[in-house]
C-alpha cells in the first residue's frame, strides 16, 4: 500500500485529537484512503505530556515541515493570520497539499491562498474550519452540487450558543460568560465569540462556497451577543420566540445579504431547539429543500473528525497522482463571480422592539403612527402593568417583515419622542418555516 506522508504543524486541542484519531483508526482511514497515512513530522510551540511522538522527529519551527522533501501534505493546526498565512503559502511554493482547521485564515486570505494553489497544482482543504465535527462543506459542494442554495442560516459558534441558552433562566450575560470560560468552551480573551467575529469568518467560508462568489469577509455585516439581557430573551419566549446568534447568507436577485447578529427564531422550530455549545447549519436548496446539519461544532476529536476526513480525500488523489478532485470552493475558477454584498439597510427582516415609554397618556398612539407613517405593520404587542417602575413602563413590538432602512427610520424618530427613554432595543426575527 502506497505511503502518503503528514507534517502536522500545532499539536493543540486539534491537533492533540488528529494524532490520537489517526493512531487509534489507522486501520480504518487507510482502507477508506487507500493508502497509509503517516506522520513523519510535527512541530508544536510546546510539547504534550500526553502525547506520544515517539521517532517522529519534532520541533518548535513550524517552517521545519515545510522544509522536509519527504512531507507530502502539511496540516495547519497552529490558528492566527500572519504566521499561518506565511507559513500555507510557503508549503503550497514548495509543491505541497494543505489541510487547514483555520476559518480566520480561509476567510480573510483564501483568494490569495487558493489563488496560488491553483496555480502550482496543489489541494486545499479547509472542512475542519467550519462547524468542526460536522461535514457542511462537503455538503455545500458535493452532496448539493446540483442545487441553486437560496440560503443559508446557521448556529456556527458554540460558545455563544452555550451563552445564549444558559441566559434563558436568568442569568446574566458575563457571569455565564465566566462559567464558558471555565468550562473550557471560551478563551480567555473572548472577543471573536461574543462578538460575532468567528462566526463571520465561518459564514464567508460557507457563502462563498454556496454561491460561487470570491471570499469578502470584510464586508459581511457583524453583531455580537455581549448586549442581550435576560428580560428580552425571555420576553422573545413569551412571544414564542428563542433568541439565537445566526450567520445568515441569502442570495436574491440584487446582491448577497451575508451577516451575523442576534436573531429571533421560533421556539418550535429545528433551529430553536439547538442548546447548549452545539451547532447546526439550514441550507435551502431549490431541488432538496431545507436540510439541517447538526453537531458539535468544535472539540478535540470532533474538530479532528474533519481534518482526518481532508486528509483522506488529499491522500487518494496524492495515491493516484491525479489532480484535485473538487474545486476550492465548489466553482471552477471561470464560475466564480463578484457579487454585491447588500448593506444592511437593504435586508428585509420581522422585528422585536422594546421600548422603555413614560407611563402617560397617548404614547403608544404616538408610537403606532410612527411605525404606520414607515409601512411598518405590528404583530404583537406586550406591555406589562406588573412592570410598571418609576413612573416607566416597557412596551415591546414585534413586527412584520419589512426593510431594515424603515425600522431604522422608525426608531430614530421613537427615540426622539419625550415620551421614550433611551435607546430602543432591537432584535432581528426570522422565521424559517
Amino acid at each position: 500500500m502506497k505511503q502518503v506522508k503528514i507534517g502536522i504543524c500545532g499539536l493543540g486541542t486539534v491537533g492533540g485529537g488528529t494524532v490520537q484519531v489517526l493512531r487509534r483508526n489507522a486501520a480504518l482511514i487507510s482502507g477508506r484512503a487507500g493508502c497509509e497515512l503517516t506522520i513523519t513530522r510535527v512541530a508544536t510551540r510546546s510539547k504534550r505530556g500526553d502525547i506520544e511522538l515517539g521517532d517522529i522527529p519534532s520541533s518548535t519551527d513550524v517552517f521545519d515541515v515545510v522544509r522536509d522533501p519527504e512531507v507530502d501534505i502539511l496540516v495547519e493546526l497552529i490558528g492566527g493570520y500572519d504566521t499561518a498565512r506565511e507559513l500555507v503559502l510557503a508549503a503550497i511554493a514548495a509543491g505541497k497539499h494543505v489541510v487547514t482547521a483555520n476559518k480566520a485564515l480561509i476567510a480573510v486570505h483564501g483568494n490569495e491562498i487558493f489563488a496560488a494553489a491553483a496555480q502550482k497544482g496543489v489541494i486545499v482543504a479547509y472542512e475542519a474550519g467550519v462547524a468542526g465535527g460536522i461535514p457542511v462543506i462537503k455538503a455545500i459542494r458535493e452532496g448539493l452540487a446540483a442545487n441553486r442554495i437560496n440560503w443559508l442560516a446557521g448556529i456556527i459558534n458554540g460558545t455563544g450558543n452555550y451563552i445564549l441558552t444558559e441566559m434563558r433562566t436568568g442569568r446574566p450575560f458575563d457571569e455565564v460568560l465566566a462559567e464558558a470560560q471555565a468550562l473550557g468552551y471560551a478563551e480567555a480573551d473572548p472577543t471573536f465569540d461574543v462578538e460575532g467575529t468567528d462566526a463571520a469568518h465561518k459564514l464567508t467560508i460557507m457563502a462563498s462556497a454556496a454561491f460561487g462568489v470570491p471570499l469578502q469577509f470584510e464586508r459581511a455585516y457583524t453583531e455580537g451577543i455581549r448586549d442581550l439581557t435576560p428580560y428580552d430573551i425571555s420576553h422573545a419566549e413569551a412571544l414564542g420566540y428563542r433568541v439565537k446568534h445566526l450567520g445568515i447568507a441569502r442570495q436574491r436577485e440584487d446582491g448577497i445579504e451575508l451577516r451575523v447578529h442576534p436573531t429571533l427564531v421560533p421556539v418550535n422550530h429545528m433551529m430553536g431547539k439547538v442548546d447548549g455549545v452545539l451547532n447546526a447549519i439550514l441550507v435551502d436548496g431549490d431541488a432538496v429543500g431545507q436540510t439541517l446539519y447538526h453537531g458539535p461544532g468544535a472539540g478535540s476529536e470532533a474538530t479532528a473528525s474533519s481534518v482526518i476526513a481532508d486528509l483522506v480525500d488529499v491522500a487518494r488523489s496524492v495515491a493516484a497522482s491525479s489532480n484535485q478532485r473538487v474545486p476550492y470552493l465548489g466553482f471552477g475558477p471561470e464560475a466564480v463571480t463578484d457579487h454585491r454584498i447588500l448593506p444592511m439597510d437593504e435586508i428585509r427582516s420581522a422585528y422585536y422592539l422594546r421600548i422603555q415609554a413614560f407611563d402617560r397618556p397617548g404614547v403608544l398612539a404616538k408610537v403606532a403612527t410612527i411605525l404606520s407613517d414607515n409601512g411598518i405593520n405590528i404583530e404583537s404587542i406586550m406591555q406589562k402593568e406588573s412592570e410598571f417602575q418609576d413612573g416607566r413602563i416597557p412596551v415591546i413590538l414585534l413586527t412584520h417583515t419589512v426593510q431594515e432602512r424603515q425600522i431604522n427610520q422608525a426608531i430614530a424618530q421613537m427615540e426622539a419622542l419625550e415620551d421614550v427613554e433611551g435607546n430602543v432595543v432591537r432584535i432581528r426575527a426570522e422565521n424559517f418555516l
